[in-house]
């Protein structure tokens, strides 16, 4: 999901534009979803716009959606492919 060739406010403009298409696909104002996730319609406008939200808005927004599943697993240790990734791991 994040390149290398993308900056990070251009993946949050992404991901704050997919929110907002999938609002719209459960036909959600922005109101109702603002209401739904207790979040402020201000916050939710400005995230749909530009990508910025507080990580526990996101969070909301994203039980609300019925997303929460991606968040899982974010920052889990992965299986090691290597020795070589071993020892990295530990000399950092």
């Amino acid at each position: 999901m994040f390149s290398q060739l993308k900056t990070p406010g251009e993946v949050a403009r992404e991901i704050g534009a997919r929110e907002k298409a999938r609002r719209k696909q459960k036909k959600l104002t922005q109101a109702e979803l603002s209401a739904k996730a207790g979040v402020s319609l201000s916050s939710l406008k400005r995230f749909e716009q530009s990508g910025e939200i507080s990580f526990v808005s996101l969070l909301k927004i994203a039980a609300v959606l019925g997303e929460t599943e991606v968040f899982d697993s974010l920052f889990e240790r992965r299986g090691y492919s290597s020795i070589q990734e071993v020892i990295d791991e530990w000399d950092a």
